[in-house]
């Protein structure tokens, strides 16, 4: 009798603590699985859809007619000239590979819940309109259709240095995405200085230099969806393929 009790509270101390042990999943074992596989797909889609855009609008560039000076002439007004259309399968696939970049960063419970998120998606929705909506070509005057590509493309170029500036504190405050805070700081704030001087140039400036300063404000922002593509890859892929979630798994099962 006094064996039987004695192994009596060892067995209940036993079933009790396996429920406990398995109910708190740790930190990394969030990404595992489908979630962490789909937001690698997310990831890559984001890479290779920037990448693809970065080099089709470089491209784009040597097409149209040698008058056109890329340094006053904006990049809309190359599309028009781009008998190919190069520039603006560029735009439209930027703009996809965006949203893909946004539905990986939701995937992995990245801090851009409310405002950045609906930013973000201004920014990519806006692009794939701008593509679809051309504008006038040079000299000509404005259609209903280049005031929607003007508004639009406005849009799409304010939306996405907010965006940044409104995650980089919760990056900040974020395990996982701390080590690229600083960077999305300072592309935010490279962002906001071109948004400045494309405004002056395009209002009291007279348009001068406007190709040269849209160029380097787009390569601002692209260069954010590069560093957040990039490191959304890190993450997802790390996790699923992680070791780390594979022993947890392995010693839960051994010690139950």
């Amino acid at each position: 009798m006094t064996a039987v009790k004695d192994r009596t509270p060892a067995t209940t101390s036993r079933v009790t603590a396996a429920p406990e042990g398995t109910a708190r999943p740790s930190a990394g074992s969030r990404f595992k699985g489908f979630g962490g596989a789909r937001a690698g797909v997310y990831a890559l889609v984001a890479c290779l859809s920037i990448a693809f855009a970065v080099v089709a609008v470089v491209a784009g560039q040597l097409g149209p007619d040698p008058y056109l000076d890329p340094l006053n002439v904006t990049i809309s007004e190359y599309a028009v000239s781009d008998r190919g259309g190069v520039t603006e399968v560029a735009m439209a696939v930027l703009g996809l590979g965006s949203l893909a970049l946004l539905g990986g960063l939701r995937a992995v419970g990245a801090p851009v819940r409310g405002t950045p998120e609906r930013l973000l998606l201004v920014w990519s929705v806006a692009l794939v309109v701008a593509a679809v909506v051309p504008t006038t070509p040079i000299g000509q005057d404005l259609t209903l259709t280049a005031q929607i590509h003007r508004y639009v493309s406005v849009a799409a170029f304010v939306s996405l240095p907010a965006a940044a500036a409104l995650m980089v504190p919760r990056l900040a405050a974020d395990a996982a995405w701390k080590p690229v805070a600083r960077v999305v700081e300072w592309l935010a704030l490279a962002g906001g200085l071109g948004l400045l001087a494309i405004t002056y140039v395009a209002l009291p400036g007279g348009r001068v230099m406007i190709g040269l300063v849209e160029r380097l404000l787009l390569g601002a922002e692209v260069a954010l969806l590069l560093v957040l593509a990039g490191w959304l890859a890190r993450l997802a892929w790390a996790r699923t393929i992680g070791k780390d979630a594979n022993f947890l798994t392995y010693h839960r099962f051994i010690a139950s």
